[in-house]
């Protein structure tokens, strides 16, 4: 209970200071859907010595959001399986800015800052630049490629320090 009261300040106070709030031009919905492993990031409180992190997103066409699966193994390949499931609303027209409630009544600001034309990878931020997720729908993404990532969000003025990376064994 006391790691979800930590959490809930940092994002209290997050939305209290906004300042970063370019995302990228368009993000195809349909497209977007699916695994994408997180591969590097500053994390929430919630992601400590995990391995194997993965996100899922579904279109809930019923309820008009995206179900988030966020899933990894704790503490090393076969710890154990941690799953969070959270929910997502889409809050502008180019698809790149949506509200996530990892539980209720919380929802935050996520935005999609980077992304690859292919899709191959992501970056999701927050406006005060706290957290950062670097994802790619290939587990197999090497740190090399993650590091070019960063440093495109780096050079676009996004917060790039105190990043971790994440192993993934599939």
């Amino acid at each position: 209970m006391k790691t979800m009261a930590v959490i809930c300040m940092g994002f209290i106070f997050s939305a209290c200071s906004p300042k970063y709030d370019k995302t990228v031009e368009k993000v195809d919905r349909d497209r977007f859907m699916g695994d994408w492993y997180v591969m590097a990031g500053r994390f929430t409180a919630l992601e400590t010595d995990v391995y194997n992190s993965i996100e899922t997103y579904s279109w809930n066409k019923e309820e008009k959001r995206i179900d988030v699966d966020f899933r990894f193994n704790k503490g090393g390949f076969n710890g154990e399986l941690k799953k969070y499931p959270q929910k997502a609303w889409i809050v502008s027209e180019n698809n790149a800015r949506w509200k996530v409630q990892p539980f209720w009544p919380l929802k935050f600001d996520y935005l999609v800052i980077a992304l690859d034309p292919d899709y191959r990878w992501t970056a999701i931020g927050v406006p005060n630049e706290k957290y950062l997720w670097v994802m790619s729908k290939d587990p197999k993404f090497t740190k090399e490629e993650t590091d070019a990532v960063l440093k495109k969000l780096k050079d676009g003025g996004y917060n790039t320090s105190d990043i971790e990376y994440v192993q993934h064994k599939y």
